[in-house]
């Protein structure tokens, strides 16, 4: 007797027996891989360096200064990004607007009605001259800085890319290349994408059973390795993907009890961080797969804030965190111990070089901090 013909006359009744043996078995296995990883965790880099006697960063009251604040969205500012020069910032607002600041002065360069005001994310080009946004439209719009205005006295829509079956919640350039861009979903996937064609060059996940189970909510590019990417999603889970081979991400990391809102590549782009609505950063490798260290402040039991941003300081050794309570913290990423807080703001965090800016949902306002 054939396959099919075996096939044919199995039961429905036999086909859900042995479907449930084989959940079972998975389950098992799952179990198996995290009691092991968990003893494989031995130690983290809070106790390793605790022997090593090293000592914990101090910041005095006068360390963290407000240097800008920047007034101009009449809405709740999702999203932001600095030019590689470090002299530009891009905002995203629910007032359906993009805003160009100069970050020196303070002044507006440019003054974008988008088309969806539903916008979450925004990106500069590695050379400045474009910009990138998306959101509930599902689809990711730039715009060339340098075009003309059109009659409405607007940037016109240079390229949009359209492909995602749900919101996008995040769009991040490939570094050193304005022609390629990678988007991440609430339809499961992340996107790379050829913006001089428009069109899609990978897909990673969907139908691919190495993809994440939920909505995929941040994603970060390594800077040593610009064919690497990780993203975060609501199914609690990290991974990293290669750009050459889309059919499989390369490594998956569990850990978090919650949706990870936020990830951030390390400077040496050996290691990334995460944010989660568990409440907590989490430190991994992604050679070996471990997780090196949890960054987690007592809030009560019923009273945990999610984590919305992350951001390391140029050598690594801080991790700044913004949080749904209004605070920010920055964390020694070495000692794992909170070297400084807090601003009473609500606020989404994201920052580079010795700058760190802050999109404040309620207060329609971006504050620019710097740390010495």
């Amino acid at each position: 007797m054939s396959v099919t013909e075996q096939r044919e006359k199995m039961s429905v009744a036999e086909l859900k027996e042995r479907h449930a043996a084989a959940t079972e078995t998975v389950d098992a296995l799952k179990e198996q891989l995290k009691q092991r990883r968990q003893h494989l965790l031995d130690t983290d880099v809070a106790s390793y360096a605790a022997v090593q006697g090293k000592a914990p960063v101090r910041f005095g009251p006068t360390d963290l200064v407000c240097c800008r604040t920047l007034q101009g969205h009449t809405g709740k500012v999702y999203s932001l990004d600095w030019t590689p020069d470090r002299n530009r910032i891009v905002s995203a607002s629910q007032d359906g607007r993009l805003i160009v600041w100069n970050a020196l002065t303070s002044q507006k360069t440019h003054f974008i009605k988008l088309p969806c005001a539903w916008v979450m994310t925004c990106a500069f080009s590695p050379t400045g001259q474009s910009v990138a946004c998306g959101g509930l439209d599902s689809v990711c719009s730039i715009f060339n800085l340098n075009s003309p205005t059109n009659n409405d006295e607007n940037l016109p829509v240079a390229r949009t890319l359209s492909g995602h079956k749900g919101y996008v919640s995040c769009c991040r350039y490939v570094p050193d290349e304005d022609t390629h861009l990678i988007t991440s979903s609430g339809d499961h996937t992340c996107i790379l994408w050829d913006i001089t064609t428009g069109l899609r060059t990978s897909v990673f996940g969907g139908e691919f059973q190495s993809g994440h189970t939920g909505d995929v909510l941040s994603v970060s590019i390594n800077g040593s390795n610009s064919r690497m990417f990780v993203s975060g999603s609501c199914d609690a889970t990290a991974r990293l993907w290669d750009t050459r081979a889309a059919s499989r991400a390369v490594r998956t990391f569990y850990g978090h009890q919650g949706d990870v809102d936020a990830v951030k590549f390390f400077p040496d782009g050996n290691r990334f961080g995460t944010g989660s609505a568990d409440g907590t950063c989490r430190l991994f490798d992604i050679r070996t797969g471990h997780q090196l260290q949890v960054y987690y402040q007592p809030n009560g039991e019923n009273d945990v804030p999610h984590v919305t941003s992350i951001a390391f300081s140029i050598s690594g050794r801080l991790l700044f965190a913004g949080y749904t309570n209004g605070d920010c913290y920055v964390w020694d990423t070495l000692m794992a111990q909170v070297c400084h807080l807090q601003f009473q703001f609500d606020l989404d965090l994201r920052k580079d070089w010795k700058n760190i800016i802050l999109p404040l949902d309620n207060y329609n306002v971006v504050f620019c901090f710097t740390y010495f």
